[in-house]
């Protein structure tokens, strides 16, 4: 067991999102711990035991021109794409090392700034390029996704700053999100354009998918096992909320307070269940921009229980990770975290972690925040402060992250 590497670097990841607005890939940058030397070949043997073989493709990058040098070298291609950022290229010894990967198959992918192109004399290289538009470029891509697709078909493909099959980094915009994917074919974006989409809601709340309410509904229709009920409602935090406020109203006249979800279903019945979730589908959202929303809100929610370790009480488990899937509500109910909580009963633990940053849960989303804030280091600083090492923190992201299956996106 090679584990005791993921102490000596810091991680950092991003996400990348098909036409389906399933996650498509991940990208896991690399931070070598400060004054420390990395072993690249321990480091990647520490990745192969903890990346299921079922996962999305992983493409490792880094800033660190010696990190990447090694990667070039000795990374096998069944693990990874490794990510070539355009300024490390311009390194002569990095040029020579993309040249003899290449030779012996690795899939590379280049990383460029806004509006640089990959140099014609590397082109073969690699697999695929990660295309960042500048604004004039994305201004220009917004004009085009207006044209009707009759007259959009006329125009030279090649006019087009989004190709076939390219990866985007940087889409800030819904409208530009959609022309890349749905018109473009890019083969997916680098990151999701959460603020813009929910710009959108901001006068209306964000109702639960109908995938995930018609999922729900299979379930119950067939009699599935608890344990799948339960889950299949965890993929949708609006329809977790939902549920609490549902069980906890005046008018169901349960007479007492429901906190779990386990204890809810008990209570509720599997004909008052069916009844309810059918009132959810007749409002159900079809809008599949908002699928990476909260496809992101139930990664946190895995993050801080793969962090909490196995063998702990389940029931402590599913409180932790009810206090990751309600962390964010306020995006979807359009009010604020406070406001939105008041609505529902919580236990102590959860409402000190959400409402005063305190309390035993705190140390467990303050860690996953700032990893989904792209600061590895931030979250190295948060782990020392409430006495996480790193080792623990980089497992429990390497199993979430792996948990995100290549064939169906879940």
């Amino acid at each position: 067991m090679t584990a005791g590497i993921l102490n000596d670097v810091s991680l950092g990841y991003r996400l990348l999102w098909n036409v389906r607005r399933q996650v498509a890939g991940v990208t896991l940058s690399l931070h070598p711990g400060t004054g420390r030397s990395l072993d690249a070949g321990h480091l990647l043997t520490a990745l192969a035991e903890q990346w299921s073989a079922h996962a999305v493709p992983l493409t490792l990058t880094t800033d660190s021109s010696e990190l990447l040098a090694d990667l070039l070298d000795l990374a096998p291609s069944a693990l990874a794409h490794i990510g070539v950022p355009e300024h490390l290229l311009h390194t002569p010894a990095i040029a020579q090392r993309v040249l003899r990967a290449s030779q012996r198959g690795l899939r590379m992918l280049w990383y460029g700034d806004p509006g640089a192109r990959l140099k014609p004399a590397y082109a073969s290289c690699f697999a695929q390029t990660v295309m960042n538009l500048t604004a004039d470029e994305a201004l220009m891509c917004l004009h085009l996704s207006r044209i009707p697709p009759k007259a959009a078909g006329a125009l030279p493909q090649t006019d087009a700053p989004v190709q076939r099959d390219q990866v985007v980094e940087g889409v800030a915009n819904a409208a530009l999100a959609n022309y890349c994917l749905d018109q473009q074919s890019a083969s997916a974006l680098l990151d999701w354009p959460t603020d813009d989409v929910l710009h959108a809601y901001r006068r209306s709340r964000v109702q639960p998918s109908q995938l995930g309410v018609s999922r729900l509904m299979r379930l119950i229709r067939t009699e599935a096992p608890m344990d799948d009920v339960e889950n299949a409602l965890n993929q949708e935090p609006s329809l977790v909320y939902r549920f609490l406020r549902y069980t906890n109203s005046a008018g169901l006249g349960l007479n007492r307070e429901i906190t779990e979800l386990r204890h809810g279903l008990m209570v509720l019945g599997l004909s008052r269940l069916k009844t309810w979730a059918q009132e959810q589908r007749a409002l159900a959202s079809h809008d599949l921009n908002l699928q990476p929303i909260t496809t992101q809100m139930v990664l946190r929610a895995r993050f801080m229980t793969e962090l909490l370790g196995d063998g702990t009480n389940s029931a402590l488990a599913r409180e932790l990770a009810m206090c990751g899937l309600l962390s964010q509500i306020d995006l979807l109910t359009g009010e604020p975290l406070q406001v939105a909580l008041h609505a529902i009963p919580l236990p102590e633990r959860i409402s000190a972690a959400l409402l005063d940053q305190s309390g035993p849960y705190w140390p467990y989303l303050e860690i996953a925040i700032a990893l989904e804030n792209g600061q590895p280091q931030a979250a190295r600083a948060a782990g020392d402060k409430h006495g996480f090492d790193q080792e623990r923190i980089n497992m429990a992201l390497l199993s979430t992250l792996s948990a995100q299956r290549a064939d169906s996106g879940d």
